[in-house]
Parts: C-alpha cells; sequence; structure tokens
C-alpha cells in the first residue's frame, strides 16, 4: 500500500481592497493640487471654489434658519418645501418651464450627488453612457459605480474669427455624436456651461443632441451648474426647453456656484415625476437628506431680484478677461470661455506638452497652482498640453497670479 503525499495549497492572491470598479480612481487631482498650493504657499487657481463668501443677506438667511431652529433636524426628504417651491419657480421664471415642487423637484446633496443619485437610478450594468470629454471628474466614477460603460466624445480646440476677432473654443462633433450611439446607449450625460473648457453649446448644438435623444429614444442628465454664468447675450439654454426633451430629461442645478456658498452643498434635480422618483430612490440611500438650514436660505436666494444675477455674470467676465489677458502676456494660448469659471491654456507656445509635469512644476516657479485638463479625459493625449486655470478670486489674487505668471514669458 502505498503511503499518499500531500502538498499544500497556493496561497490564495490577495484581492485588492478597493472595489474594482473604482480602481482607476484615486485621490482626485482636485485634493493633491490643493495640498500642494497649502504647502508652498502658493495661489490656488485649481480647484474652483470662490474666495469670498456669497452675498450677506443670504448668510444671514442661513444664520436666522439655526437659530429659529428649521432643518437642524432631518428635513423632508425631497427637500423642504420653501425650496422646492423656489426651484419650479426660477425654473419657470427663467426659462418657461413648469415643474411640480411636490413631485418633479428633488433637493440633493449638490450637484455631484444628484449626478450619482441620477446615474445610479436609471443605468443597468452594462448601459453605455455618452459623456462629452474632457468631463468633470465624478462621471467617470459615478457611471463606474453604476456597473456603466462610458463613451467619450471628445470636444476638440477651434480656432476661427468672430466679427473679425480671432475667437478660440472648443466644439463639439455632432457626427462623432451620433455615431457614438449604439443600441446599447441608455444615457447622454451632458455638460453646459461645460467645465472645463468653458464651452457653452449653442442651439444648434442642443436641437441636434435634442433629435438625436428622440430619435433614439435616450434619457439625458444635463449638468447646467453654471446657467448663470453665460457671457454672451443668448444667455443659459436649458436642453429641456427643446421639443421632445422635458419628459426625457434630468436637469441639474446647484446654489454653489451661483452663490458662492460651496460648502453648503445644496443642489437639486428638476425632471418628470417618473425620472425624479427613480433619482430619489437612489438618493435616499446616500445622503438621505443634507445643509438643512442652508436649504431655507437658498430658497430665498433663489428669489434675488434678476439685478443679482446680472451683477454676479459681470464680476465673473471681468475677472475672466482680466486673467486670461495675464495668461496671454505670459506666453499661453488662451481659450476665452463662454461660460463658467474656468480658463483652459494651451501650453505649447510655452515649449512645455506635459501637463501634468508643468502643473506641479508650477508652484515651485512662480507661485500659481492649476489643474492639468488631462485628467478630465480618457483619451489623455488629447488632453495632455491643456492646462485649466479658476477666476473665481478676488480682483488682487487674479492680479498677484497674473503677476507671477508673467515670469513664464521670460
Amino acid at each position: 500500500m502505498t503511503a499518499m503525499t500531500s502538498s499544500a495549497s497556493p496561497a490564495p492572491t490577495p484581492r485588492p481592497v478597493l472595489n474594482r470598479r473604482l480602481a482607476e480612481f484615486g485621490t482626485t487631482i482636485f485634493a493633491e493640487m490643493s495640498a500642494l498650493a497649502v504647502r508652498t504657499g502658493s495661489i490656488n487657481l485649481g480647484q474652483g471654489f470662490p474666495d469670498t463668501d456669497g452675498p450677506e443677506e443670504i448668510r444671514e438667511a442661513a444664520v436666522r434658519a439655526l437659530r429659529d431652529g428649521r432643518g437642524n433636524q432631518y428635513p423632508p426628504g425631497p427637500g423642504v418645501p420653501e425650496l422646492r417651491t423656489a426651484i419650479a419657480a426660477h425654473q419657470e421664471r427663467r426659462y418657461g418651464l413648469t415643474y411640480d415642487p411636490d413631485t418633479e423637484v428633488l433637493v440633493t446633496a449638490g450637484a455631484t450627488e444628484a449626478i450619482a443619485a441620477a446615474l445610479l437610478a436609471l443605468l443597468e450594468p452594462g448601459d453605455e453612457v455618452i459623456a462629452l470629454e474632457p468631463y468633470y471628474d465624478s462621471y467617470a466614477a459615478c457611471i463606474a459605480m453604476a456597473g456603466g460603460t462610458r463613451v467619450p466624445v471628445t470636444l476638440r480646440p477651434y480656432e476661427g474669427a468672430r466679427d473679425g476677432v480671432a475667437y478660440r473654443h472648443f466644439r463639439l462633433d455632432l457626427d462623432e455624436l451620433r455615431d457614438a450611439v449604439t443600441d446599447r446607449t441608455r444615457l447622454l450625460l451632458i455638460n453646459t456651461p461645460h467645465n472645463p473648457t468653458g464651452t457653452v453649446l449653442t442651439r444648434e448644438e442642443l436641437t441636434a443632441i435634442a433629435e438625436l435623444a428622440v430619435e433614439r429614444d435616450l434619457l439625458v442628465v444635463t449638468d447646467e451648474v453654471y446657467e448663470h454664468l453665460v457671457f454672451d447675450d443668448a444667455g443659459h439654454l436649458p436642453l429641456a426647453t427643446f421639443p421632445g426633451m422635458r419628459e426625457r430629461t434630468v436637469t441639474i442645478g446647484s446654489a454653489g456656484k451661483t452663490f458662492s456658498f460651496t460648502g453648503w452643498k445644496v443642489g437639486w434635480v428638476t425632471a418628470p415625476r417618473e425620472l425624479v422618483s427613480a433619482v430619489r430612490s437612489a438618493k435616499q440611500f446616500l445622503t438621505y437628506v443634507a445643509s438643512g438650514p442652508f436649504q431655507y436660505a437658498v430658497a430665498e436666494a433663489l428669489h434675488l431680484p434678476d439685478s443679482y444675477f446680472a451683477d454676479f455674470r459681470a464680476d465673473m467676465l471681468a475677472k475672466r478677461d482680466l486673467l486670461a489677458s495675464g495668461l496671454e502676456r505670459a506666453g499661453f494660448k488662451v481659450f476665452r470661455p463662454a461660460g463658467t469659471y474656468f480658463i483652459t491654456t494651451d501650453i505649447r507656445p510655452l515649449g512645455e506638452s506635459d501637463g501634468f509635469a508643468f502643473c506641479r512644476s508650477l508652484p515651485e516657479r512662480c507661485g500659481v497652482v492649476a489643474i492639468p485638463n488631462a485628467v478630465f479625459y480618457d483619451h489623455r493625449e488629447q488632453g495632455a498640453p491643456f492646462v485649466r486655470f479658476a477666476f473665481c478670486k478676488r480682483t488682487g489674487v487674479l492680479e498677484e497670479a497674473a503677476s507671477r505668471l508673467k515670469t513664464l514669458a521670460a
């Protein structure tokens, strides 16, 4: 009888701690560059937050809500009625869109949660989502968490003339967009005004997107948080106002960008009842509720007179032009944005081509922090030479930044 021999089983390969869907996403570039700004004492033109608070009367409205005990405990799941009513009134007054505040408006913990909840609610694993590239970094992570597949359609740099003046912007190729749609496409994720390029989609482009969505029976999630920062006279054009779009569009807005209280994290969704109900089903298991007292303050903010929004836009336009001129003097090729509070630049005229390396060295070279646009691309090579600067800062800060950047021209 032969003796049996035993052999040890190979040790199992350790399973990664992080969910594989999120494996490609590490610490955000915003955290890295903001930490670099602190460490080097640099001017932070990377992360998009203002360096001053918004209207004093709105801050006092939040204090009043706190003292009166409004929102200190859990607010209603869909948001406080005052804010939902104010959001609906804002959409009707500005754009002629009517929404029932009780069933077609949902308050969220900022626009970021609204995006996450919408994608988690509306996608099944394997669904394709078309997003305009470059895109805000949370889009890719939220699509991945929902099990979807992102399909980027790239906005490409274009140089032309407008009224006899040289004009640079990033443009959507509508043929490329149409070709990206397949039988697996579930949803278009649209951002206008667009971060990071500053592009504002034209009426013709939005019409084509609407026609494509209707033809292929697609849902659309549209991120419009910079709606009050469109710098031409046409103003913001919500996609939901186009034929056939109200019933298939989830529109996302935010108080942070418009009223300069980004830390309050008050965002919202407006959409038909069925879509809002779906988004709420996901949202209730994320934060459930948030920002109670601030919701009451934002309700008051949305009722500010038109002069507030006009002055806000004019102030940001002046700051755009101040920083853009400074960047041009420093040697950058500048894409003056039609919206948002970001400027995209091309660093190749400076003899550079790697945005990551450029941004990591910029604090030591001249004491300014920016963001490499490549982090917003699947096709990293497309974004490699582009760098984004935020101009939502005090005028004196922008003037000092422009002075420091001028040393690059030497």
